[in-house]
């Protein structure tokens, strides 16, 4: 986490005694990732490859959440951790690290960490991944009346915080000292109050605790995966009624509205959703907001890609937090594709997401170089009020090689 630039919060302006304390909250399975990096080439059978280097650190929905936390945002996480060591890692990175609210998160007795190992080479990824899902909580007797607690907290925003809610997580305790089997059982159906709420749409299915968060007042921003059915339709995906914004790839958004030009596809998809946003890989991303009907583009940041992983989960916090800090939609486009830029300069999903501190660095560099396009510049001098005056040397390098040092 990036500690050295203090005290940016986006949303400062906009905070308000009555607002929920959590700004982002998501759910989500937690990997452990094991990134190799330096490698000339793919691993051929039969042989044994030397990776140049290496990290480890929380992957899969930590990807999205160390994200939004390193962009100032409050972020509540829910998820199963393991009871083994790589589940504790995970936890303290993400809790103690990253500052992640953790109270509705678990870990899960007798099960252990799903796994996956990346090896990056030649600015793609190959990933092996292993994991079992977890067993969901078990009810216990009175649980009644637990959920209609948690229930009202989530409605009224009045709910267990900081160093006692992360206690309880940690020993399966309730606020009185009285055992649970698991903390807040009530989820998925009642997450807790928050500005907005991440969601990864799968065709057929829906989430009951989407459709909570939306009528309490979060705004729904939601990606989606490979139509392993072919089927492409979007009643297909019955919480997209939901979202407030819709973040498909170019292929996807195509896809789901038969169209055969992405920015055809966003306009399309602007139709169904307040703001349809469709990234461009190399060429950047098009937005369409579906109230007003204004669109902007902004291409990619030409950069030298070490690992792609995660950059797609960094792209969608970046929105977020433009989107809860109230900026026009270009701005919105141009941070996101800035903070993604940034993030496949480094190795590993969520060791990779940058923080303010790389921004302000990245911003400081730029306008230093000779060969910079001044117009192209100026689509970002909206950062000049956010920053810090002063800023880390570049480059930056924070990610660590092993799972974990002994104090």
């Amino acid at each position: 986490m990036s500690t050295d630039t203090p005290g940016i919060d986006p949303l400062l302006a906009l905070r308000a005694p009555q607002d929920p304390a959590c700004d982002v909250f998501l759910t989500g399975t937690v990997f452990l990732d094991i990134i190799f990096t330096g490698l000339d080439s793919a691993p051929v059978r039969g042989t044994e490859s030397w990776a140049r280097g290496m990290g480890s650190s929380p992957g899969g929905v930590a990807n999205m959440a160390t994200a939004l936390a390193r962009l100032g945002l409050h972020t509540s996480l829910a998820a199963a951790f393991g009871d083994d060591h790589y589940g504790e890692y995970c936890w303290d990175a993400l809790e103690q690290g990253e500052g992640i609210d953790l109270s509705m998160s678990r870990t899960v007795p007798g099960w252990h960490s799903p796994v996956t190992v990346s090896m990056a080479y030649e600015g793609e990824r190959t990933m092996v991944s292993h994991g079992h899902e977890a067993p969901a909580p078990s009810a216990v007797p009175g649980q009644a009346a637990t959920d209609q607690a948690t229930t009202d907290q989530a409605a009224t925003g009045q709910a267990t915080t900081g160093k006692a809610a992360t206690d309880q997580a940690a020993t399966g305790q309730s606020a009185t000292g009285q055992a649970t089997a698991a903390p807040n059982p009530a989820f998925p159906q009642c997450p807790p109050r928050a500005r907005a709420a991440i969601a990864s749409l799968v065709p057929g299915r829906s989430e009951p605790w989407v459709a909570t968060a939306a009528l309490h007042g979060a705004l729904i921003f939601a990606d989606v995966g490979w139509d392993e059915t072919g089927r492409w339709d979007l009643d297909a995906l019955p919480d997209l009624a939901h979202c407030e914004a819709f973040l498909p790839n170019a292929e996807e958004a195509m896809r789901y509205t038969r169209t055969d030009c992405p920015r055809a596809a966003a306009h399309a998809l602007a139709e169904r959703v307040p703001l349809a946003v469709v990234t461009l890989g190399a060429e950047g991303a098009y937005a369409v907001d579906g109230r007003t009907g204004a669109a902007a583009q902004v291409p990619a940041i030409e950069v030298e890609a070490l690992d792609p992983t995660g950059a797609g989960d960094v792209f969608v916090a970046g929105f977020v937090t433009g989107t809860l800090a109230d900026w026009p939609l270009a701005d919105r486009l141009a941070f996101a594709g800035l903070t993604a830029a940034l993030s496949v300069q480094e190795f590993g999903g969520s060791l990779s997401a940058p923080g303010w501190a790389e921004i302000a660095a990245w911003w400081q560099r730029i306008r230093t170089l000779d060969d910079q396009n001044p117009t192209a510049l100026e689509r970002y001098a909206f950062l000049e009020e956010l920053l810090p005056t002063t800023a880390r040397a570049w480059p930056l390098r924070r990610a660590v090689p092993t799972i974990g040092f002994r104090q």
